[in-house]
């Protein structure tokens, strides 16, 4: 049971980490670790980076145990090539949640052991995706999601929809709870079991989370609006990118791995649309997903660059509420503003 049914999204690379999991899983919401690039930011010599990735997501979530005893989660996302042995990797470590989105997890439950008390959450974009995953899951293992989010299009990051459609009308956030709500509604009848639906993207005050929830989703997930506090991973000059930014530097980019995102524009993604970018070899291979013939960038180094606050090198990925964040603040306060916001009520 989680005391506040608020989930901090993952955020990647080096945003969401064990200082900022940590912080939120002791107000009583989960803090989630984001394990994209952990190999950059834990660097080792004598590991590859692939092999330095896991060894960075087993030393994240062993700080974070050290700093709460509160849920603490893990993101990882699909398309990663070491998928695998990054849910073992977690798995391993006993964290609470693996939450599993940038493509279809369809068999994250075969990870699961006997001794096993790790919940395993999917992130869809639709309807459609929550059943066939609830479909494969049970036929293939006997077992069903121990909650769902559904991330609409006005999320940061990756996004699950292509550019055509992430401003279709049947694509908005309150539309795509019912839908999963629905579907997931008849597994857990079927079932006994009940499957919590979580909502992500453009989430940002206590209010939106009283009007999502009212639609029936059972919590939230949220990420930008942890960017901008003393707790958040990232660099002070990345977390300036979002005080800075204004509505319109917000903007939907092309990813090198092949869907679009949600950005804050700078002079960096600038060259990138001029062209002035070059093709590069692949340095790493994280993503099975990234073109790496045709990439203008590495994205990996990019948003590594960024947690750093190499700016000119790299962009912020940013949900598009983002202009919203005016000051610097604390985790605390983020929740305390949230619950006075929720009890407040419309605008």
């Amino acid at each position: 049971m989680v005391p506040v049914p608020v989930v901090q999204g993952g955020m990647g690379v080096g945003i969401s980490m064990s200082r900022l999991a940590s912080a939120v899983a002791n107000e009583g919401g989960v803090g989630v670790i984001s394990s994209a690039g952990l190999g950059l930011v834990h660097k080792n010599r004598s590991l590859g980076f692939i092999e330095a990735n896991s060894e960075g997501l087993r030393k994240e979530i062993r700080s974070a145990r050290e700093k709460s005893d509160g849920v603490l989660g893990v993101n990882i996302m699909v398309a990663m090539s070491n998928f695998a042995e990054l849910v073992k990797t977690a798995m391993a470590e006993k964290i609470d949640v693996i939450f599993s989105g940038a493509g279809l997890p369809f068999d994250l439950p075969r990870f699961l052991t006997d001794n096993s008390d790790t919940k395993l959450v999917p992130i869809v974009s639709s309807g459609r995706a929550a059943r066939l995953i609830c479909m494969k899951w049970e036929k293939a293992y006997g077992y069903l999601p121990d909650a769902i989010v559904v991330e609409g299009p006005k999320a940061g990051g990756h996004l699950g929809f292509k550019a055509s459609d992430i401003e279709r009308g049947e694509n908005t956030l309150e539309q795509l709870i019912e839908d999963v709500v629905k579907e997931v509604s008849q597994y857990g009848r079927e079932s006994g079991k009940i499957i919590p639906v979580i909502a992500a993207g453009g989430i940002y005050t206590g209010r939106d989370i009283k009007r999502i929830i009212e639609r029936g989703a059972s919590g939230v997930q949220m990420g930008t609006r942890f960017v901008t506090t003393e707790e958040c991973d990232a660099s002070e000059r990345f977390k300036q990118t979002y005080l800075e930014a204004s509505e319109s530097d917000i903007r939907i980019i092309q990813s090198p791995v092949g869907m679009p995102g949600r950005a804050i524009f700078n002079a960096f993604l600038e060259k990138v649309k001029e062209g002035l970018k070059r093709p590069v070899k692949c340095p790493f291979k994280c993503i099975r997903t990234c073109d790496v013939q045709s990439s203008p960038y590495c994205i990996i180094t990019a948003l590594y660059n960024a947690y750093r606050g190499r700016m000119k090198n790299g962009y912020a990925f940013a949900g598009s509420n983002a202009f919203l964040a005016d000051r610097i603040t604390t985790v605390r306060e983020v929740f305390s503003d949230l619950l006075k916001e929720f009890n407040t009520g419309p605008e």
